[in-house]
């Protein structure tokens, strides 16, 4: 079997109860497409039995790429390690594992591609989850669009067919907090958006908790935009504004009223009002202090335990 003209890239964590599914629809759209595809599936430190069902599948279809992380890095990393595994000579595939993002998109997205397109990307028109998990999504992807300074699309997630120098390029990014809808749009190269239903899952309950959401919505908003370090900045220079302003008060009741205002009240609500902006600003330095230690350390984005690739395992 030659290089693949497309990989079809997908990260698992405790999906047993989905990958049936997923690999009955997409064994279905490798043997209906005139394409040459692989799949490489990532296991991201699963604790029920995804790994010992991604071995059996490896073992048994040559068409199944499967990587095998040493521990749980979280989605972003178990993506990057695909995009690095894959193989695919015009383009990669990036779906869930879950199945909420349709593979049979491959075709429309190809056809895109086809045209000249680098990056094809999914637009959420519809999405089938809690009310809660949907205005979260909503409210934040409108706040990181009114503060990047990239043009990252709305309602756009990792689910995208990007293109062969795409994914070379992403794999060069060495960012340990990995924010990769806005790596892609940072990247740059003609753009486009298709717009889908996103389906509920087919099995199982979601594993992004909202501690992973936040955690991801923190790298997009520090990673892609000025907000937080001219929040700070701005909220001294309020701050000294309203001293000035207050002084400028005092001075005013003293010689022409007579008499300075007295009330400890305001005095500690003063106190306390410019204490906590003082302590906003250090936890958002520190957020960045923290990213750059850890990036500065020059760990490995990740450590692969086991590969399997057209039957053979590789350690």
């Amino acid at each position: 079997m030659s290089e693949p003209l497309i990989s079809i890239v997908a990260p698992l964590y405790n999906e047993r109860e989905s990958f049936p599914h997923l690999v009955a629809r997409l064994n279905a759209l490798m043997d209906s497409s005139p394409l040459s595809i692989e799949v490489v599936l990532i296991d991201d430190g699963s604790r029920d039995n995804t790994a010992q069902l991604m071995q059996q599948l490896a073992l048994a279809d040559e068409r199944y790429h499967c990587v095998f992380l040493a521990r749980n890095y979280g989605h972003q990393i178990a993506l990057t390690a695909g995009m690095a595994a894959a193989k695919g000579t015009e383009a990669l595939f990036i779906i869930d594992g879950d199945l909420q993002d349709p593979p049979e998109l491959l075709t429309e997205f190809y056809a895109k591609f086809k045209e000249g397109y680098d990056v094809v990307y999914a637009v959420r028109k519809k999405r089938k989850e809690g009310f809660f998990k949907k205005t979260a999504y909503f409210l934040f992807y409108r706040f990181m669009k009114s503060i990047s300074y990239v043009d990252i699309p709305l309602d756009s997630g990792d689910f995208s067919l990007i293109s062969r120098r795409v994914a070379n390029v992403l794999n060069q990014m060495p960012e340990e907090s990995r924010f990769i809808r806005g790596m892609r749009s940072w990247i740059g190269f003609k753009q486009i958006g298709v717009e889908y239903e996103r389906d509920a899952r087919v099995a199982g309950e979601a594993k992004y908790t909202f501690k992973m959401l936040r955690r991801l919505a923190y790298n997009g908003i520090f990673n892609f935009s000025e907000f937080p370090i001219k929040f700070v900045t701005n909220m001294g220079m309020l701050s000294i504004g309203i001293a000035v302003l207050y002084f400028i008060q005092t001075l005013i009741k003293k010689y022409f009223f007579g008499g300075v205002p007295q009330g400890f009240t305001a005095l500690l609500f003063t106190i306390i009002l410019f204490g906590g902006i003082q302590l906003i600003g250090l936890g958002l330095i520190g957020e960045y202090v923290l990213r750059i230690f850890f990036q500065s350390k020059g760990r490995p984005l990740y450590i692969v335990r086991e590969i399997i690739r057209k039957k053979e395992r590789q350690s």
